[in-house]
C-alpha cells in the first residue's frame, strides 16, 4: 500500500545494528516485491528467520475443470457443504492464469502458521468474527471486511463466530486502483476512500517461545510444510509499506449521478487481468427520466462475476444471499423480465454486492457442479 506504518521498535538507519537488551543484536530481514525495486517492509526478529528444521512433501491441490456449455449461470454458494479451517476450508468456484475464486466456510481456527508464497490474496468477510495474527500484528474481522494478504505474510487466522468468505488468490499485487492516487501514491481528494478508512495491524509484543513450529506454505497449486526452529511470530518490530490491511465494504462512498453510472466507479481494488467493485447503498440516478436498473450489456472482453452480500439487488430475480451469478463475456446479460421497468421512480438502493470482472476466460472448477441453478439461464424469458 502507498503509506507509511512504523509497529515496534527499529534502529533509526536501515541495516544497522538493533541492540538485544538481554544481550547480542536482533535480526533484520526484508520483505519486497520485484527484487529491490518495488514496495518493502523491513522487520526484526528475536532470532534468524532462516531457520528451517524440517521440509515435508509437496502436496498437490489440483481444481478439477467443470466442462459445459458456455452459459450464464447462478451458483448457490450458500449450499456449499464442506467447512474447515481459513485455508483448507476453501472450495474452488472459477479460475485462471490470473487468480482463483473460492468460497470458504471456516468454523475452525488454525493449529498451525500459514504463508503464501506464490499469490496476494483479498478475503471479503460475508458473516461471522475472526482475528487475523501475523508476524505483523493483529486484525479483528467481521462482516463486510475485505482482508488483503500480500504474499510472503506468516499468519493464522482465530474463529470467534463461523465465518463464511469470498477468497481471492492473484499472482499480482492487489491495490487500490492507480488512478485514485496521485503520483506520489496518496489518495485523490475524489477517490471513494481514503487512507483512514484502511486499517494496518495492531502491533504484538514478540513470542519468544524455542519450540518447533509447523509453517504452511503456499506454492503454485499445493503446498509443502517446513518446520521453523522456533515461532516466527518474533518480530520487535518493524517499517515500511508492505503489510497486511483491511477496508470494510461500508466506508466505500458511492459515486452516484443524474443517470445510470457504469460499474467502474464501484471499482475498489485492481490487478493484472482483473478489477474488485463494490455495489453499496447508495441514491439512485435523479433525471426525470432515468432508469436506475443497469442497461442489458454485452461485455465482450470479460468475465462478470457478481457476490450478492446483502439487501435486494434491484436487476435481479430468484438470487439468494451468498449466490454468485456469472456473465461470461460474448453474450448478453441485464435485468431480469420486469426488473428493468419496475426500478423506475425508486430513489435508492440497500444492497452489498461484490463484483469481478476479469479480462481472461474464466474456468469453471468441477466443486461448482451441485449448486449451479440450471434454469437461470433462461431466467429472461
Amino acid at each position: 500500500m502507498p503509506f507509511y506504518q512504523k509497529r515496534g521498535e527499529v534502529p533509526p538507519k536501515r541495516h544497522t545494528i538493533l541492540e538485544n537488551p538481554n544481550g547480542g543484536i536482533y535480526f533484520e530481514e526484508l520483505i519486497s516485491r520485484e527484487g529491490f525495486s518495488d514496495i518493502y517492509s523491513n522487520i526484526y526478529h528475536l532470532r534468524m528467520p532462516t531457520k528451517v528444521v524440517d521440509i515435508g512433501e509437496f502436496v498437490e491441490q489440483p481444481i478439477e475443470e467443470l466442462k459445459g456449455k458456455h452459459r450464464n449461470r447462478h451458483i448457490r454458494t450458500n449450499k456449499i457443504k464442506l467447512s474447515g479451517d481459513a485455508f483448507l476450508g476453501r472450495v474452488p468456484l472459477f479460475y485462471n492464469s490470473d487468480l482463483t475464486i473460492y468460497k470458504a466456510h471456516i468454523n475452525k481456527s488454525m493449529d498451525y502458521h500459514y504463508r503464501n508464497g506464490h499469490h496476494d490474496e483479498l478475503i471479503y468477510i460475508q458473516e461471522g468474527k475472526g482475528r487475523f495474527i501475523s508476524n505483523f500484528g493483529t486484525l479483528e474481522l467481521s462482516e463486510g471486511d475485505y482482508l488483503i494478504i500480500p504474499r510472503g505474510i506468516i499468519w493464522k487466522f482465530e474463529i470467534k463466530l463461523n465465518i463464511k468468505a469470498l477468497v481471492i488468490e492473484s499472482y499480482a499485487p492487489i491495490r487500490t486502483p492507480k488512478r485514485y492516487r496521485n503520483k506520489h501514491g496518496q489518495h485523490l481528494e475524489h477517490s471513494p476512500f481514503c487512507e483512514r478508512d484502511f486499517i494496518a495491524p495492531e502491533f504484538n509484543e514478540p513470542v519468544d517461545d524455542v519450540s518447533e513450529k509447523l509453517v504452511r506454505v503456499r506454492l503454485n497449486n499445493g503446498y509443502q510444510d517446513f518446520i521453523y526452529a522456533h515461532n516466527p511470530f518474533d518480530v520487535v518490530g518493524w517499517d515500511g509499506y508492505y503489510f497486511p490491511w483491511k477496508f470494510n465494504i461500508n466506508d466505500f462512498e458511492p459515486i452516484v449521478g443524474s443517470i445510470h453510472q457504469p460499474p467502474p466507479v464501484h471499482q475498489t481494488f485492481e490487478s493484472i487481468g482483473f478489477v474488485v467493485c463494490s455495489f453499496v447503498s447508495r441514491l439512485f440516478d435523479f433525471h426525470p427520466k432515468a432508469i436506475p436498473a443497469p442497461y442489458p450489456h454485452s461485455n465482450l472482453d470479460s468475465d462478470e462475476i457478481i457476490f450478492y452480500s446483502m439487501g435486494d439487488f434491484m436487476s435481479r430475480k430468484g438470487i439468494e444471499l451468498e449466490s454468485i451469478t456469472l456473465h461470461p463475456s460474448g453474450i448478453p446479460h441485464g435485468p431480469q423480465p420486469g426488473k428493468y421497468e419496475e426500478s423506475i421512480g425508486k430513489t435508492k438502493t440497500t444492497e452489498l454486492a461484490v463484483m469481478i470482472d476479469t479480462f481472461k476466460p474464466l474456468k469453471l472448477a468441477k466443486s461448482i457442479q451441485s449448486i449451479d441453478d440450471k434454469s437461470y439461464s433462461k431466467s429472461w424469458l
